[in-house]
């Protein structure tokens, strides 16, 4: 029996998806093979997604066996401690074209050209501004910077390939000289080298950012991740992920990436030896189907990689979003579709080791509670984000190691400052004060935050 296409917030009559939640598989024996260990399919995954197409909504007594099985999996695992980062978010610029329906971070990047009349609230970093901003972080402990950016038409990937989209005829590489700018954000390998300021670790370039990094060129993933890495690239960050499903992207970022670009470019970031992570942004028009799919596209990725350090669960934040304006969606996931998102990625990814909760998206009493469902990793400082924030995100935009000890031992688990890669971890003792980062070049345990 099949169960309702959508959750009860999504007007389901407006899209008509091949991938439905209709399973010939029994809760019982999908939860049976989770608390044995064995490798789940994704029929097992949609049964514990909705905790059974045999009944309409999620049943609160199996959803509650369905967590028990991930907290203790996720204890078999890593154990009892909770990890974090010092990190920052620098976000170069908000122009861009690509006019993803559940995004609100872009602007127009018209609005940007020196001819434009008129204000918007976008920005655009300049190599050199760049810098001062990770300079100064640095200096304050922090050792990660993410960088995540809109696709902006000046941007190239270097020198060369400015030079062949400068010569370029072709009307579909969404290229414009940096002439027509009031700022110009340099290439990409110029960010990277004015951001990778003494011994930081860089975490950039999404799979769409590398594909706006070779357009109009015949060259490949591998060799466009091997100049950035050159360039100070540490690793990559596994966004533009959505959902991986061509079906669901089609509706909600038609103009993205499809699937297996996205996947061949992330095979081609391990491969020239980069780090990455995973994401899945669940909770608009898709369905538990399409989200089991999308962990079964991860885990035979990770098969083929070994590189991937963290999956990270994204719910949708719809207020301020195309999505939610045009009437396409009520609504996000709700709760318990949170809870068994973290829950079924930790019992699905037997080959990923971290699945991280995002305060950020769920908030910190939400966020804790997901540390009970199979997370292990609760995301890191981010003295800035501007993307969740931009979509009507409320649970701010950073977050101090007093805060993270403070919370972590509330529930009986470890406080564990870590490194970007998972490879350098510290414990923290609570009753050690004050709590601030010692991982980075130049942290000495000084408070971040006052």
């Amino acid at each position: 029996m099949s169960k309702q296409l959508f959750s009860p917030n999504v007007p389901r009559e407006n899209f008509d998806f091949r991938y439905v939640p209709d399973t010939n598989q029994h809760f019982e024996n999908a939860l049976a093979k989770a608390r044995d260990g064995d490798r789940l399919t994704v029929d097992d995954a949609v049964e514990l997604l909705t905790t059974g197409t045999d009944c309409d909504g999620i049943d609160r007594q199996r959803k509650e066996q369905v967590l028990e099985a991930a907290d203790r999996r996720r204890a078999e695992v890593v154990g009892e401690e909770v990890t974090f980062v010092a990190n920052l978010n620098n976000n170069v610029t908000t122009a861009c074209n690509t006019g993803c329906q559940f995004c609100n971070f872009k602007d127009r990047s018209e609005q940007f050209r020196t001819d434009h009349n008129g204000d918007h609230g976008g920005f655009t970093k300049t190599p050199a501004e760049s810098r001062a901003v990770v300079a100064d972080a640095l200096e304050r402990g922090i050792y990660e910077v993410t960088s995540v950016s809109g696709l902006h038409p000046a941007f190239a990937l270097n020198a060369d390939h400015r030079e062949l989209l400068e010569r370029s005829e072709r009307g579909d590489l969404n290229y414009r000289s940096p002439e027509a700018y009031d700022v110009d954000p340099g290439t990409y390998c110029e960010q990277l080298r004015a951001m990778s300021v003494d011994d930081v670790h860089l975490h950039s370039m999404t799979p769409e950012e590398a594909y706006h990094a070779r357009r109009g060129t015949d060259w490949s993933y591998e060799e466009v991740y091997g100049r950035l890495a050159d360039a100070g690239l540490d690793s990559v960050p596994g966004t533009a992920a959505e959902i991986l499903v061509d079906e669901v992207r089609e509706v909600i970022c038609p103009a993205k990436i499809d699937t297996r670009e996205w996947l061949d470019a992330m095979e081609a970031a391990a491969d020239v030896g980069l780090d990455t992570t995973a994401t899945i942004m669940y909770g608009h028009v898709d369905n538990e189907a399409h989200r089991a799919i999308h962990l079964k596209r991860i885990r035979d990725l990770q098969d083929r990689t070994g590189a991937i350090t963290e999956f990270v669960p994204l719910s949708f934040v719809h207020h301020d979003t195309p999505l939610f304006d045009r009437g396409m969606v009520d609504g996000g996931a709700s709760r318990h579709e949170d809870e068994l998102m973290i829950a079924v990625s930790r019992l699905f990814l037997d080959n990923v080791d971290h699945i991280q909760s995002s305060w950020v998206k769920y908030g910190d009493a939400q966020g804790l509670k997901m540390l009970t469902c199979g997370a292990d990793d609760f995301m890191g400082t981010i003295l800035s984000e501007e993307i969740t924030t931009r979509a009507g995100g409320k649970y701010g935009e950073c977050r101090s190691f007093e805060e993270y000890v403070e919370m972590i031992s509330a529930i009986g688990r470890v406080p564990v400052e870590r490194s970007t890669d998972y490879r350098q971890r510290r414990r923290i003792d609570p009753d050690d004060r004050p709590h601030g980062p010692r991982l980075g070049p130049k942290a000495d345990g000084t408070p971040l935050l006052d």
